[in-house]
């Protein structure tokens, strides 16, 4: 059985055996920033009790990768509905003429 399921190695197995040489630290260190950041901005916008499972994890690969655990749908309806919303809105500013994403110079929406 194949332990990537994704191209990114998301669905890969949880880093349980370790291998030498595999910087699992730093994947983790990875997946603990992208955890942060998105816990700040649940607690922003008073969803960050709707994500108790919100956690830093690592695959089997040393990738870093942030797991939301078990989520009510009526929690992740809202999280996409605002991911949908901040998208829609940074596509119309880009579509003002102005550089990048959400308007910072030097960015792009690759």
């Amino acid at each position: 059985m194949d332990d990537v399921t994704d191209p990114k190695g998301v669905c890969a197995r949880p880093a349980d055996c370790l291998t030498p040489g595999v910087a699992y630290v730093r994947g983790w260190a990875k997946g603990k920033r992208g955890a942060d950041g998105l816990a700040e901005m649940l607690r922003a916008v008073g969803l960050e009790a709707d994500f108790p499972g919100l956690k830093a994890d690592v695959n089997v690969f040393g990738d870093g990768v942030v797991t939301l655990g078990a989520v009510r749908p009526d929690a992740v309806r809202l999280l996409a509905d605002l991911l949908t919303t901040g998208l829609t809105a940074e596509m119309a500013w880009q579509q003002d003429g102005r550089p990048g994403i959400g308007g910072i110079p030097g960015s792009s929406a690759a």
